[in-house]
Order: C-alpha cells, then structure tokens, then sequence
C-alpha cells in the first residue's frame, strides 16, 4: 500500500502514483470548475475510465494528456472490472470519471470501487462538483440532515413504493430526473404531498442559463407545463412535517408559545424551544399561531 499521508495538503505530493485509483470529480457545467489538481491527473495517469469516450475526450482534449480512454458504464460495468483491476495490479494509475460531476454518485462507479478495495488496492478522491449538493444547498431547505434517492425507478410498484416514502420523510430529500419524466414526477409528488410541498427544480446547474424553479411543487409544475423541460433535473424536496404529538394538545403548545412571547422571546425563539421540547417542526408551530391569531 502506498501511503500519501504525510504528503496531504502539500504541493510535493507526487501524483498520479502506481496502483492507484483515483476519482475524479469533473464540471457539471462551467469547465472552470475542473480543479488544478483534477486537471494534472487527468493528464498524467496512464489510463481513464468514463462512462462516454466521445463526450469525456471533448474534456480532456482542453489539455495535453496520453492517457488511454476506457469506457465503464453501466451497461459493461462487471466486463470492464476484471480489466481496470488488472491495470491497477500491474502498476498503471487509473482516474475514474462520469460524464459530470462526482463519480459514484447514480452511475457504476461505485463497483470499482468496491472491487478497487476488496483487491488491497488505494482509491483517493480528487473531489469536485456534484449536482446533489450544488441544487441542495442553493435551495434553502434545511441541509443539516438530508436524504439522497437519484432516479427513481421508471414506473411500477417499487416506484409507487418509493415514492410513498418519500413523502412520508421528514427530511430534505433529492431526486435526478430526467426531462421527459419531470411532469410525471412532479404530478405524482403534488398527489402524495400535496401542492403547498417546498420544492425546487435545479437544472443547467453551474452554467448561464442556470435555474431554481420553486418554492412549492405546484407553482414548479406550473412552471414545467408551460415551458419544456430541458437537461437533467435535480429536485429537491423539503420533508415532511413531524405528525402532532398526541401527547399534547393544540391549545395547550399556543398557550406554551404565547407565554413564552409574554415573556419577551420572539416568536422565532418560542417556536424553536417548544419544537425542541416537544419534536415537532416549527413549522406546523408557525402556521399553527398563524392560524389560531386571524380566527
């Protein structure tokens, strides 16, 4: 095993190394975003591995590199193993790429690997974009703690089950879809969550055209309905509401909030004690005061 761990964050480090895989993170969109580093090892390893010659050589072709093109996608995935370990035993260094962003993320990168590490051998990260978290953290949901579903089976009842689950968590959750099963998407989250559900439709993500289609699933299908859904989508789906703890009643959290702002705290304060307190999202406290003050 070769050990880099003195060598991080250091300008010396020598890479690419012998017997290594390395995964390389590619742009989603601006070409900018292709980091140095990314960019040296992409040009001095011996070979690389992408889901599409055609579309990756059009990447690398911005700079010098000899290193042999191997295409690894899903389709060729467990043929294509046995060779890219024999490459890696015999000391040649290995960069995996996807057509864009972070590989491992909804393509077969992962098998690599895993049969990369079931071999004894070193895998290393050169991170860089990723549409999931790019899409997550400009939508404003919450972000602390985050579910990840890429593409939902096309149809059927593992889609229909999926799906049930999905609206039924209370987390932020983010979805891939494909433009020409965005509606169809969208129309099967309005009738499981409702048309009030937060929601953003991320695409074109990292270039001019860039777009955040929101705040709710009904106003994004509104959208979509009217304009044609272009490029791959990555959605993201705020969670469900905690269901009321029966514990406690309706006018007793109100008569809970509203000493706690005859006390001075504000309501943002008030609501964020008792959702602590009593595991309910403040939210539902929010529209709960809200509703109960223009009774």
């Amino acid at each position: 095993m070769i050990d880099l761990k003195n060598n991080v964050g250091s300008n010396d480090l020598i890479e690419p190394a012998p017997g290594v895989l390395y995964i390389v993170g590619t742009p989603i969109g601006h070409l900018g975003d292709l980091s140095p580093r990314a960019q040296s090892l992409l040009t001095n390893v011996s070979a690389i591995a992408c889901e599409d010659t055609r579309h990756s050589r059009k990447l690398i072709s911005k700079f010098r590199t000899k290193a042999l093109l191997i295409s690894f996608h899903r389709h060729n995935a467990q043929s294509r193993l046995p060779t890219l370990l024999e490459l890696l035993k015999t000391g040649k260094s290995l960069a995996l790429i996807s057509d864009a962003g972070l590989p491992g993320i909804s393509d077969p990168g992962e098998e690599l690997v895993s049969a990369t590490r079931e071999a004894g051998l070193q895998v290393i990260c050169i991170p860089g974009p990723c549409a999931a978290t790019t899409a997550l953290v400009c939508s404003g949901l919450p972000s602390g703690r985050f579910c990840f579903e890429g593409f939902l089976p096309p149809k059927g009842s593992k889609r229909a089950k999926l799906l049930k689950e999905i609206s039924q968590e209370e987390r932020t959750t983010v979805l891939y879809e494909s433009p020409h099963r965005l509606i169809q998407l969208l129309k099967e989250l309005i009738t499981i969550c409702g048309a009030k559900r937060s929601l953003y439709v991320a695409r074109e993500l990292t270039k001019r055209h860039e777009q955040h289609i929101g705040p709710t699933i009904g106003i994004a299908l509104k959208y979509f309905l009217e304009n044609e859904p272009i490029g791959e989508c990555t959605i993201i789906l705020g969670g469900a509401e905690k269901k009321l703890n029966i514990e406690i009643s309706e006018p007793e959290l109100l008569k809970k909030m509203h000493a706690l702002i005859d006390e001075g705290l504000s309501t943002n304060e008030s609501a964020r004690l008792i959702s602590k307190e009593e595991g309910l999202s403040k939210r539902f406290l929010y529209r709960l005061l809200h509703q109960k003050d223009i009774s």
